[in-house]
């Protein structure tokens, strides 16, 4: 059924009302505070809804998404971001989430065009060059969600490695940066074995979780 934008104006009262007839006080509550433990960065797809896939409340997660869940050093959103969520929220834990059948990462492996958008795509595109012979091996259907992994685990050591965690790191702040992909198709998420939390463990830890894809896709 089609649904007009009062329509979502009418849900959002409905929501409300019936949020403060089952918890007293639920707003007057995340009005008070916003301190959460976890970030999430992850996919802008309408399928992949950080809160309710953890069955985290409003406040408990503090989340970034664009198309394919990328983290790259010239895009000051995402480091803005992340650095609100470490140096003012003190959150303890970044995942980084990509999903499969996720049509950023299919459009890059593919290779199609889009229009500006491709700019955007081609920091995967980097990851499906880099895997090449990775992803060759594999069979054929398996490849496109060996690329999610394969981002996503790229995407961690973009985090770890951003000025933000360095610095972090080195002054003792505990934060550790997670690898994880949401099947779309079971509603699970799964851990991609990629979890840092210091600089000194992100080569052995990106070695281990590459052989981590290779052994599932296989």
């Amino acid at each position: 059924m089609n649904k007009s934008v009062n329509d979502l104006f009418s849900h959002n009262r409905q929501w409300a009302a019936q949020m403060e007839r089952e918890r007293p006080g639920f707003f007057t509550g995340l009005v008070k505070q916003q301190t959460p433990k976890y970030m999430w960065i992850g996919c802008s797809d309408s399928r992949v809804p950080a809160n309710q896939i953890t069955g985290l409340e409003p406040g408990e997660v503090f989340v970034h998404r664009n198309v394919a869940n990328v983290v790259v050093h010239s895009d000051l959103n995402a480091l803005s971001a992340i650095q609100f969520a470490v140096e003012r929220l003190k959150v303890e834990h970044i995942m980084v989430v990509g999903h499969y059948g996720c049509s950023g990462v299919q459009a890059a492996f593919e290779g199609a065009r889009i229009g500006l958008a491709d700019n955007w795509l081609r920091h995967i595109q980097d990851v499906r060059d880099r895997h090449r012979d990775l992803l060759e091996r594999l069979p054929e259907a398996q490849r496109a969600n060996a690329l999610c992994d394969l981002n996503v685990i790229e995407q961690v050591v973009n985090v770890c490695v951003s000025t933000v965690m360095v610095d972090g790191w080195a002054r003792g702040q505990q934060v550790s940066i997670h690898g994880w992909a949401f099947g779309v198709h079971d509603g699970l998420l799964q851990d991609l074995k990629m979890t840092v939390s210091s600089t000194d463990s992100i080569e052995p830890l990106y070695r281990a979780a590459i052989q981590g894809v290779v052994a599932a896709r296989g």
